[in-house]
């Protein structure tokens, strides 16, 4: 089914982010599709099978949805979307969550809830008016118009493209920079960013002088600068 969404995806998916959070060896996480697809959104059938049931059937499936999507906005460590083939509505709204997001050339994104009479769930609504102009989010979710990857790379909501099949490969290439930094360095610039979405300028500064002390005076801070002037590799710790 194209790696379309459910409750068990998503206990599995929290479940693996805090087994990897737990592991020092693993210092940053790719999520991506089984097969030649990024995810299709909602398992459709699947829906129309809850509405035959009360609506808090659904209610709590889509709170599964969206402890996983809040699981990877307030992980600690980096998460990049590998993107390959279709993301579709909530697929779309898991690949906008991610901390980063690679994807094939030839892939498509579409917010498709329109199309078969629904409105969007995951945050997609939150993640494209952050990052677009209220008014190109608001068509993308009102036409459910497929978007190319080359169009998403231009407005900034794609970090990297590459070739189609690659698109693993890619995002395998950009963690071994992000595994080579301080792991309490890309803890603390993942929250200074999200904060940054809704602080004013006096708060973010405080924020970031309590991120900047504290980062200091870890060990990491010593190896970082000790390497950096003695002209070596430096060699971090969690």
């Amino acid at each position: 089914m194209r790696n379309a969404l459910g409750p068990e995806m998503y206990a599995a998916g929290i479940e693996a982010l805090n087994a990897a959070e737990n592991n020092p060896d693993v210092r940053s996480v790719i999520i991506t599709g089984d097969g030649a697809n990024f995810c299709a959104g909602g398992n459709l059938n699947r829906l129309l099978a809850n509405r035959q049931q009360p609506p808090e059937v659904q209610s709590r499936s889509i709170e599964g949805l969206h402890g996983f999507i809040e699981c990877i906005r307030t992980y600690p460590k980096p998460v990049i979307a590998a993107v390959e083939g279709a993301a579709a509505g909530a697929g779309f709204s898991l690949a906008l969550a991610c901390d980063l997001l690679v994807a094939a050339r030839n892939s498509i994104f579409v917010m498709s809830y329109s199309t078969v009479g629904l409105s969007p769930d995951g945050g997609g609504s939150w993640q494209l008016t952050q990052k677009l102009p209220a008014n190109l989010a608001m068509e993308w979710m009102l036409t459910a118009e497929r978007q190319t990857a080359d169009r998403l790379h231009q407005l900034g909501l794609i970090n990297r493209l590459s070739d189609a099949g690659d698109a693993l490969q890619a995002s395998l290439a950009l963690t071994s920079s992000l595994n080579a930094r301080a792991p309490n360095v890309m803890a603390s610039i993942k929250e200074l960013t999200q904060s940054a979405q809704t602080s004013n300028l006096h708060t973010q500064l405080d924020a970031e002088r309590v991120h900047f002390v504290k980062n200091l005076h870890h060990a990491n801070a010593q190896e970082g600068i000790e390497a950096f002037l003695g002209k070596r590799p430096p060699s971090y710790k969690d």
